[in-house]
């Protein structure tokens, strides 16, 4: 397991080099896909280096960008891999550096590691759901070596208490969270609120920096199985709002229901 997850940071950490080349030095053009969702140039390459990365592992990806598979053929799949190459591309749009790649390794439905890279700050976050632990590394280049995880350093989420510190997107801060918030404030908690693109939430949610994350709009499995990973590593998890049941991945239908991500139990 170790080796796949090296194998998904490397992956990450060099796609991530790929989109700030992009990011930095060229003027983007944007394309509109079917699903009205823009995408962009740095998209593409980024998935088209993950994919090739990933084939030797001889694990099939589901990506974003890439094709997919029918679920006649995907329902027998035992594991595969779940790779957004760019997640939160209108934050790369607006240039506020709030975008991530997310690569995960899910078996049979559920995650078993997750790696988050946020190209714009060199962070990379990652773990072994099994392991019960999650990581922080901070880069000073868009490189990576298997040794240079030895200065990756834990990180917890947040401890109970009565303030609440809830993160939601820039995007999708939609009435329901801002009644959620009124609701809280009604019980008498105290709610500080944190806007992030992206995987950030999910990455502010493992370190401990945000302790609610509801999601009330749409995502699907590769916006949210990395973060997943990493927070289920931490003592979180990501409940569907429908069944009070953690997210399934590699589903028939790629589209999640709402969410919540918040302490177990």
């Amino acid at each position: 397991m170790k080796e796949y997850l090296y194998n998904a940071i490397e992956a990450a950490v060099n796609a991530g080099a790929i989109i700030m080349d992009i990011y930095e030095n060229q003027i983007v053009a944007v394309e509109t896909k079917a699903d009205d969702s823009p995408v962009t140039i740095a998209d593409k390459k980024a998935d088209l280096y993950i994919q090739n990365a990933l084939q030797s592992t001889n694990i099939p990806v589901l990506s974003e960008e890439g094709e997919h598979a029918h679920f006649d053929i995907r329902k027998n799949w035992e594991q595969c891999w779940i790779v957004d190459p760019l997640d939160g591309t209108k934050e790369f749009i607006k240039r506020n550096g709030e975008f991530t790649v997310n690569i995960a390794l899910v078996e049979n439905g559920k995650p078993l590691l997750g790696v988050i890279y946020i190209p714009a700050e060199k962070s990379v976050y990652f773990a072994i759901t099994a392991e019960k632990k999650s990581f922080k590394l901070n880069l000073e280049a868009h490189n990576i070596t298997y040794d240079s995880l030895k200065n990756a350093k834990e990180i917890t989420a947040a401890s109970e208490t009565d303030a609440i510190t809830l993160t939601s997107s820039h995007s999708y801060t939609n009435q329901k969270v801002l009644d959620l918030i009124d609701t809280l404030e009604t019980e008498g908690k105290e709610v500080n609120l944190i806007k992030a693109g992206s995987s950030l939430k999910f990455c502010l949610m493992a370190e401990g920096k945000a302790s609610f994350y509801p999601r009330y709009a749409p995502t699907m499995e590769w916006d949210t199985a990395a973060g997943h990973a990493i927070c289920k590593a931490v003592g979180l998890e990501v409940y569907s709002l429908e069944t009070n049941k953690p997210l399934k991945y590699n589903k028939e239908n790629l589209l999640n229901p709402w969410f919540l991500v918040r302490k177990v139990g």
